[in-house]
């Protein structure tokens, strides 16, 4: 035989004997006995990973990436935002919730807007600052479940923050923004557009100013963002532009421990936060949906994507109804929860026809940054931080490179609203992580993208508990999401078959169809430790520049 032609057959017939492996996802897992870190950014992924490597805790690697995220993503999240985690103890099987979302000031009420003749809440500018909760959300959970010296897990903030970083693909396209956000803010175009423009990909970003506040933050703790140099720059940057922010209003503000509110999904038990987060809304949606089986034609068909946008639907309409700060007004949860008032809301379900128009029921009475951590001996902390709008109210704090959110700016100014303005209330707040588990399986998960979460979240725990996909696989499935314009408008993914958006389409449903792979589904992370296998699983979005980042083993002698 010719050797060419003996080539051809060996090649052949070895082709023939390998069992092919296709699959619909394109990462694999990471998957390693040490611990792993999830963000949207590779090197705040290697920063936690490595304080891990150092003995730290899930929290301790957690508040390291997400210092770095500050610095490397910072129109999505950073110091002047605020902060949410659901904590896991492996040892005692506990879950922690921590709100850290900060409150308006005393002086930020609804006379104060109308003598400005303000009918609406401010989207952007000083009204709409609400104080950050981040850092103290940070001390709350160190002071609790960090293991390595508080000033340790700064260091690779600060090293990012004073020797800079290459900006990445994604985070440059939202960075376009900054010019208009910063129009009115010659302090943010100083810090955030380098010779008067956003940073190309590439280019190297440094930011000074924010590496001394982390220094202050570091080595002050908490009190230097509430009380002392931070406190008092953010209260001159307030005042020199007619704001209301007091020192008692950052002196006084404290987070809150939390109990997770949960609900059953098929054989496994779904977590969020309570309000004044959206989480309940993802909770609710999976009891409408959990009303009739998946179907086996698969989680992108016509039947399944139709149920979850009219779950989606309903669940929205009782959020904006009823959510708003607890303290101030009675949220509903048990009865938006409960599984009869889920099913009372499925019924409401046309499987042939789109509903443009959802109002809220009636239940019985009883941008942003993600990120995942486990560490070695199982416990996960799933935590998100965001200053809400890119570039948070546009504001940047004088000498301290870094924006205030804009969170004020979910208030109602409407008197009959539960989520009306009132002083040191909480406003509604889009930012939620979530948790999952059944036996030795535990997953911490979220997907940012303000009222993109909840349906996010439901989609990923259907794609986990009804489809059987794995942890990266269920972020990388294609979404839908939720429209600006509301009604039947809906956000999805190219990667739904044509004809299945065809089908939709002469269902009612208004199809605005995105990229394959499109930001505004959210940029997910997630986390899944196998309490009998003692292995971990970590998973991280093909829409972010990011990474599942694994602990180095200690592989050299020290």
């Amino acid at each position: 035989m010719h050797n060419s032609l003996r080539l051809a057959f060996v090649l052949a017939l070895l082709i023939s004997t390998m069992s092919a492996q296709d699959r619909s996802h394109a990462r694999s897992m990471v998957i390693t006995r040490y611990g792993i870190v999830a963000t949207s950014h590779v090197q705040a992924s290697q920063a936690g990973a490595q304080i891990l490597a150092r003995g730290g805790s899930a929290v301790d690697a957690a508040i390291a990436a997400n210092a770095v995220l500050g610095v490397t993503e910072p129109m999505m999240n950073g110091i002047g935002g605020d902060l949410f985690a659901i904590y896991w103890d492996a040892k005692t099987a506990k879950l922690y919730g921590l709100n850290s979302s900060g409150w308006a000031p005393q002086g930020l009420t609804v006379e104060h807007l109308k003598a400005r003749d303000v009918t609406a809440m401010p989207v952007h500018g000083i009204d709409s600052v609400t104080v950050p909760g981040a850092v103290a959300g940070w001390n709350a959970l160190h002071g609790r479940f960090g293991h390595l010296p508080w000033k340790d897990v700064f260091q690779p903030a600060i090293f990012y923050a004073e020797k800079g970083y290459p900006v990445p693909e994604l985070i440059h396209g939202f960075w376009e923004d900054a010019p208009e956000m910063f129009a009115n803010d010659a302090e943010g175009r100083r810090v955030y557009l380098p010779n008067g423009k956003p940073p190309a990909v590439g280019q190297i970003f440094q930011n000074p100013d924010l590496a001394k506040a982390l220094r202050l933050v570091a080595t002050d703790g908490a009190n230097a963002f509430y009380r002392g140099e931070i406190a008092r720059a953010i209260l001159s940057t307030s005042q020199a532009l007619g704001g209301t922010m007091s020192a008692d209003d950052l002196a006084q503000f404290s987070p809150e421990w939390v109990d997770p509110i949960s609900t059953a999904y098929r054989d496994w038990t779904i977590y969020e936060l309570p309000p004044n987060g959206q989480g309940m809304a993802a909770l609710e949606m999976l009891n409408i949906m959990e009303a009739t089986p998946p179907s086996p034609d698969g989680p992108l068909s016509v039947a399944e994507l139709h149920k979850k946008i009219e779950a989606m639907k309903l669940a929205y309409a009782d959020l904006e109804r009823y959510n708003a700060d607890p303290r101030f007004a009675k949220v509903p949860v048990k009865g938006l929860l409960s599984k009869n008032y889920g099913k009372d809301r499925a019924k409401l379900i046309d499987p042939n026809k789109a509903n443009c128009e959802v109002p809220p029921g009636t239940p019985p009475v009883s941008e942003t940054t993600y990120l995942s951590v486990v560490d070695r001996d199982g416990n996960i902390v799933s935590l998100i931080q965001s200053n809400y709008d890119g570039f948070g109210s546009g504001i940047s704090v004088r000498g301290m490179g870094f924006v205030l959110q804009n969170r004020g700016a979910l208030f109602s100014l409407d008197p009959s609203s539960p989520n009306v303005l009132a002083p040191r209330k909480r406003p509604y707040h889009t930012i939620i992580p979530a948790f999952m588990q059944r036996g030795d399986q535990h997953i911490g998960f979220g997907i940012m993208g303000g009222p993109n979460q909840p349906l996010a979240h439901a989609q990923f725990v259907s794609d986990v508990v009804d489809y059987g996909m794995n942890i990266q696989a269920a972020l990388e499935n294609a979404r839908f999401t939720v429209s600006p314009h509301r009604g039947c408008n809906i956000v999805i993914e190219s990667r739904v078959k044509p004809e299945v958006l065809q089908k939709l389409s002469t269902m009612g449903h208004m199809l605005d169809v995105r990229r394959e792979y499109s930001t505004s589904m959210g940029r997910g992370q997630a986390v899944l430790h196998d309490s009998h296998a003692k292995v971990n699983y970590g998973a991280s979005d093909a829409r972010a520049d990011g990474a599942a980042e694994p602990e180095p083993p200690p592989l050299f002698p020290k």
